[in-house]
């Protein structure tokens, strides 16, 4: 038994409207905008909300005096082909360097860092 289940992941912006279109392009779903709040209800899986934080600073990865706040992973099956996708939106890779691993860490156009995933 739990007590709690999530009812969404929440993710303070500068522009909720402009990083849900983001999101939305990334995994798909609809955008839905209530008084100044707006969902992603994607297909599947968890709702991505998005809330205006006026002065909102974009964390660093890595930067432990600018921690990341939290992070979306992000199951593919093509690496390139997602990155290119993730790159064409807005995304900004954050370690390019190291191209062997299951996993490329990005940053969406609020500054807040994801994975895409090798599945």
């Amino acid at each position: 038994m739990s007590v709690a289940k999530v009812g969404a992941v929440v993710l303070d912006c500068p522009d909720p409207r402009a990083l849900a279109g983001f999101y939305a392009g990334l995994l798909g779903g609809t955008v839905e905008t209530e008084s100044g709040w707006v969902e992603l209800k994607t297909p599947g899986g968890p709702v991505l909300a998005f809330q205006e934080a006026p002065g909102h600073v974009p964390p660093q990865w890595p930067a432990p005096d600018r921690s990341q706040q939290l992070h979306l992973d992000l199951t593919v099956e093509d690496l390139d082909a997602a990155e290119k996708e993730v790159l064409a939106l807005g995304a900004k890779p954050l370690d390019a360097e190291d191209r062997s691993r299951t996993f490329r860490v990005y940053a969406d156009p609020a500054g807040h860092p994801f994975c895409l995933c090798a599945c």
